[in-house]
């Protein structure tokens, strides 16, 4: 005669509520054994005060014994539970589903004429510039006092001793096209934005009549450095460079030990720095010494030269 098991209680009645923590007065659903059982099965609940009835532990070892998946009803009741937030969410806003709005496009870059040459063949041509401050030239009073400075270390107050201008961050080329106007047979523009040189920089060429005397490099100055050979070629160093970067995008000790360093300068190389306040720039550049450290406002100048452009400029 086979041994019948008792009746075992059904999981679907484990979450019904009670009101005092008391078991529910509802009938309990039997699952009928198989007839060849040899063992009884005896399950003891105990109810507490929880809201589900049974306590954590106890309905975990229930839930498993009936092949319940106890990881795949926390993953679902987390979905329900996000699922609930973000209908809530859109109940809130009216029941319908706002997307959030797209980034508003970059507006189109524009330029205007605020520069003009200072001096030269090409004195008051009027320069474009890019709107914003995405590129600051340099400011006409300081590239005024550069330009004098340089023409008195020089020797020649009119104009500049004639030679080959490295105009380093070139932007609007404003630096380089004075060179040019004010004597310079040759000068190279290192700016790495492609915009600035096709919609700023080559015009302005074009308007002041120096394209043809002008090299221009799109690339970035470390790599102009980097392979300075492969850029300007054997034709030794330059008479003069111009170094105009963008304040915050720069470390000026790395800058100037990389210029230093470089065979671009040479003996007789005049270097125009242009820096802000609390930037510690050196006395010397390679064999250069300073030859003057200027302030308008918050924007520094500094000139490197030979030694013999001191006595001259005295």
């Amino acid at each position: 005669m086979a041994v019948l098991s008792p009746p075992t209680l059904s999981p679907l009645l484990l979450n019904t509520k009670s009101d005092f923590g008391s078991p529910p007065s509802l009938p309990l659903l039997p699952f009928s054994s198989t007839p060849n059982t040899r063992f009884s099965s005896h399950l003891s609940v105990s109810y507490s005060k929880s809201e589900n009835g049974l306590g954590s532990e106890q309905k975990k070892i229930l839930l498993e014994r009936y092949g319940y998946d106890i990881d795949a009803d926390e993953y679902f009741s987390h979905s329900s539970s996000k699922s609930k937030r973000r209908k809530e969410s859109l109940k809130r806003k009216g029941g319908k589903q706002v997307e959030d709005p797209p980034e508003d496009p970059k507006p189109p870059r524009t330029t205007h004429k605020l520069l003009q040459v200072l001096g030269g063949t090409a004195r008051r041509v009027k320069l474009l510039s890019p709107k914003g401050m995405d590129v600051r030239p340099m400011m006409e009073v300081v590239k005024g006092a550069a330009f004098d400075i340089l023409q008195a270390a020089g020797g020649c107050p009119a104009a500049l001793r004639p030679g080959r201008w490295l105009d380093l961050y070139s932007g609007t080329g404003s630096v380089g096209i004075e060179a040019l106007s004010r004597g310079c047979s040759e000068v190279h523009f290192v700016e790495m934005d492609p915009w600035v040189v096709s919609s700023v920089l080559r015009p302005n060429l074009e308007e002041t009549e120096f394209l043809d005397a002008s090299v221009i490099h799109t690339v970035r100055v470390e790599k102009f450095f980097e392979r300075a050979e492969q850029f300007v070629g054997n034709s030794g160093p330059f008479d003069y460079i111009s170094v105009t970067p963008p304040y915050t995008q720069v470390d000026y000790g790395v800058l100037m030990r990389q210029i230093s360093e470089s065979s671009l300068i040479g003996e007789n190389t005049f270097i125009v720095v242009e820096y802000p306040l609390k930037t510690d720039m050196l006395d010397s550049c390679g064999n250069l010494v300073k030859i003057t450290d200027r302030r308008f406002g918050r924007t520094l100048l500094a000139i490197y030269g030979p030694t013999w452009s001191q006595k001259k400029r005295r």
